[in-house]
């Protein structure tokens, strides 16, 4: 298929199909948004405690490395027999597969905060609260960002797979592409789905800039 001839055939789709193709953008937004969130919830607490208490953060570096070796499309097919087709196992699976760098970073991050910092609030008279209020989570949040970064793209990228177990998204265009033999859909799906990882990286690159300039700017010594 030529180039003009593809353009031509993908102007057309969104000129006949835009409001489907919307419909499998917002699913796959709101499959990857609720993912994180879910993951965020387990992973920024976990790693906290995991920071403070070595055995945790023992548990955790052998439990993100486990999951790392898992593939994503396996993972997907393991919980059919479990839990069936649709939205539930695809989020499981999903979640289980953005635990790693969330749970990683977040122990590094507050790992990475100096006693320095948190020797001067104690001698300001800082409270446990405080000192993780004001010091801790400040230092600790660019690597959480760049956690919550990595894990999102994860997502993004393998919520293409939940197509296979009927939880719709933008793998929906690329596997009909497939099963058709029309790039057209395989490249808009494919090209849809690096777009929205593009912006993503690109967003938390941005937050994680200004929290590293925020910390400078406030806990110069």
């Amino acid at each position: 298929m030529g180039s003009d001839v593809l353009l031509t055939q993908i102007i057309h789709y969104f000129q006949t199909d835009s409001s489907q193709y919307w419909l499998y953008v917002w699913q796959h937004i709101y499959l990857s948004g609720i993912t994180l969130v879910i993951a965020m919830a387990i992973a920024l607490p976990l790693g906290y405690i995991g920071s403070r208490i070595k055995a945790v953060a023992a548990f955790c570096t052998a439990f993100s490395q486990v999951l790392r070796i898992i593939p994503s499309l396996a993972l997907l097919f393991l919980l059919i027999p479990f839990i069936g087709t649709g939205m539930t196992p695809a989020l499981i699976a999903l979640v289980v597969l953005a635990l790693p760098p969330l749970l990683i970073n977040t122990i590094l991050g507050f790992n990475e905060v100096s006693p320095l910092y948190k020797e001067v609030g104690t001698a300001l008279g800082m409270s446990r609260q405080q000192l993780r209020r004001q010091i801790e989570i400040p230092l600790a949040l660019p690597y959480i960002l760049n956690g919550i970064k990595l894990a999102l793209v994860e997502i993004i990228a393998s919520a293409t797979l939940a197509t296979y177990i009927g939880a719709g998204g933008l793998g929906t265009l690329i596997f009909t592409g497939l099963g058709l033999y029309d790039m057209t859909y395989v490249v808009i799906g494919g090209v849809s789905v690096a777009i929205l990882a593009l912006l993503s990286m690109a967003g938390f690159d941005f937050l994680i800039r200004r929290a590293r300039r925020y910390d400078e700017a406030s806990y110069s010594i």
